[in-house]
């Protein structure tokens, strides 16, 4: 195992059942580099409780007058030093290597269930959540998985050097031998209300990272109602329950801390009196004295790693928990139950024919709403509510917001979640109403898996982009003067919200996939802009199907197909121009028409029927 290997071919398929579980799964993955640290921390620890032994022998020397022994002595002290030396090197280098190794994987998988989920991610966990797991998160858990063999490496040394103890100088080594296990375990009552008050810190931490998230992405909203001081106390609050939290967390370490000085110190003392005792009556040597109280001086330093562990463990399972959580989300929404698969298990896959093959050229059908999506023809879909097409949208891709949501999508008969992920995605490409457009160059930016059918400058000018091309090239820097190397700033902030959104249709077309769905494509654009991308998208998927969630009579227009999705069930479909005309709830929504200006041509029909009637009795 090196850094070098990372990232890794596969990380693997997490056991996300619990935090702990998944802490178990990461370093049972990383037997190897714990192996390699714990032998170097047995090298460095060894070298460090046996300085004292080697003094004391010197000490017993210098009182014989035996300088061979003692000469012999001093080149065993030098070995010692070489091997601190060597082994503390080797060991920081390994307990590091595990650490970034192991919030690597934990950042691959994040990675990996982020390219499962989509956008529907950020609909099932908050976008602040996500962020908290994949930055600070990682690296507690990390450290705990680092700090294991550094633990394991310096408990074993203790034992040795008790062990050794007691065999060196019998009559003080019972006293070290009692008093070091009373050391290293006089703080495990305090760890349960210490991880509880870590516990609190954390999740207060989560929130005010998800509120500050929230809070600057929605800033020019924010600033355009007046409400950004509104949000800064808010956070201001959080920040300040985070600080009370972290403050009343200190303070319980902060006695942890103080336990483990003054006990040592009290184990000092008790080995210095009773020692001193036992010379005086003739029953311990000085040299075997000062052995003892090295052996005792030493041996705090790998006790501190005691503490260290039950502070990684309890800062590690609460950041464990949260990323488990978000790595337990599967496509259909559904969250692995605990104890209901063994441990480490992949997610079952049924070997059918569906799985093998993909599904082309079939009609794409939704058992949930009864909409029909004819193969190789433009759809139009109106919904009216817009949170309703938008999780129409997922459904139609394949990963929907819930399991709860109905049977899945069907494509030529096949059902969308029994396929494959890379097949489903290769089959169905849906475009939410807000696309992403990551930072780089305009050609990294359509640097995507594509059919090839579509080139980068058919799709830029079915989606109207000729002004965006314009407008990236005034602003590249000189000597760039093709708009394809031209860059795009983080999540194209450099551009208005219409000029992303072509550019994100442009990137979709691109794609060229056997589906694709488009969810409010022009919802940012002028009219005349918006006729002419009608027209671009018709003429470039001509024979391909393609779905578009809108309510623009100039999109409508331009569909072979429009089908009106009323109450979550299809309630009418036809031409745009039959629907206007003959289906008052397709025009209530299509044309905005209030519940009055509706009744107003029923109430005109009424009066004429009326007026024939008194006609015809008049006559």
């Amino acid at each position: 195992m090196q850094i070098s290997d990372l990232p890794y071919p596969d990380p693997g398929v997490p056991d996300a059942r619990s935090g702990p579980r998944l802490l178990w799964w990461l370093g049972r993955n990383q037997l190897g580099g714990q192996a390699k640290s714990l032998g170097w921390g047995m090298l460095h620890f060894g070298g460090v409780a046996g300085l004292p032994y080697t003094v004391g022998l010197g000490i017993d020397a210098v009182v014989d007058h035996d300088g061979g022994r003692l000469l012999w002595v001093g080149g065993l002290i030098a070995l010692l030093g070489v091997a601190i030396s060597l082994g503390d090197a080797m060991l920081h280098r390994t307990a590091v290597t595990n650490w970034i190794t192991a919030a690597a994987r934990v950042q691959q998988l994040l990675a990996r269930k982020t390219a499962e989920l989509g956008s529907a991610l950020t609909q099932r966990v908050a976008a602040g959540e996500v962020v908290a797991v994949s930055t600070g998160d990682v690296e507690k858990i990390g450290w705990f998985v680092e700090a294991v063999s550094r633990f394991l490496a310096a408990a074993l040394t203790l034992v040795v050097g008790c062990v050794v103890l007691l065999f060196y100088a019998p009559t003080i080594g019972v006293v070290v031998a009692i008093g070091m296990p009373v050391l290293a375990l006089a703080v495990l009552p305090l760890l349960p209300r210490a991880t509880r008050r870590a516990d609190i810190q954390r999740e207060k931490a989560g929130k005010a990272t998800e509120l500050a998230s929230d809070t600057v992405a929605g800033l020019r909203v924010l600033r355009g109602i007046g409400g950004e001081e509104l949000f800064l106390g808010r956070y201001r609050e959080a920040s300040q329950q985070v600080r009370e939290a972290a403050v009343h967390s200190a303070r319980m370490w902060a006695l942890i801390s103080a336990i483990q000085v003054l006990l040592p110190g009290a184990l000092l003392v008790t080995v210095v009196w009773y020692g001193s005792s036992l010379v005086l009556d003739g029953r311990l040597d000085v040299g075997e004295l000062v052995a003892a109280f090295s052996a005792v001086a030493t041996m705090l330093y790998p006790l501190r790693h005691f503490e260290e562990i039950a502070m990684a463990y309890s800062f590690s399972r609460p950041s464990a928990k949260r990323a488990a959580r978000v790595l337990s989300l599967t496509r259909t929404g559904a969250t692995a139950e605990a104890g209901s698969e063994p441990e480490g298990a992949a997610e079952p896959v049924v070997a059918t024919e569906a799985t093998r093959a993909p599904a082309s050229g079939g009609d794409l059908y939704d058992p949930e709403t009864g909409l029909l999506v004819p193969a190789g023809r433009l759809t139009a879909v109106v919904c009216g509510d817009p949170d309703l097409a938008g999780r129409l949208a997922e459904r139609l891709g394949g990963h929907p917001m819930d399991a709860a949501t109905g049977p899945s999508v069907l494509l030529g008969g096949v059902a969308l979640d029994e396929l494959a992920l890379g097949t489903a995605r290769e089959l169905v490409l849906v475009q939410d109403k807000d696309p992403v457009l990551l930072s780089g160059t305009l050609r990294e930016l359509f640097d995507v898996p594509a059919s090839g059918a579509v080139e980068p400058p058919a799709a830029l000018a079915a989606a109207q982009c000729a002004d965006v091309l314009d407008a990236l090239l005034q602003s590249a820097p000189d000597g760039v003067d093709d708009p394809m190397d031209a860059r795009i700033t983080e999540r194209g902030r450099s551009l208005s919200g219409g000029q992303r959104q072509r550019l994100a249709l442009a990137r979709s077309l691109v794609t060229d996939p056997e589906v694709l769905v488009l969810d409010e494509p022009t919802s940012a654009v002028d009219s005349h802009t918006e006729a002419r991308i009608a027209d671009g998208i018709s003429a470039l998927r001509s024979g391909r199907t393609t779905v578009v969630l809108a309510s623009s009579p100039l999109l409508l227009d331009r569909a072979d197909r429009v089908v009106l999705i009323h109450e979550g069930k299809t309630a009418a479909s036809g031409t745009h121009r039959e629907l206007l005309h003959g289906d008052p709830r397709y025009r209530a929504v299509v044309t905005r028409e209030t519940e009055e200006e509706q009744r107003l041509p029923r109430l005109e029909s009424v009066l004429t029927e009326i007026e024939l009637t008194e006609i015809e009795e008049s006559a």
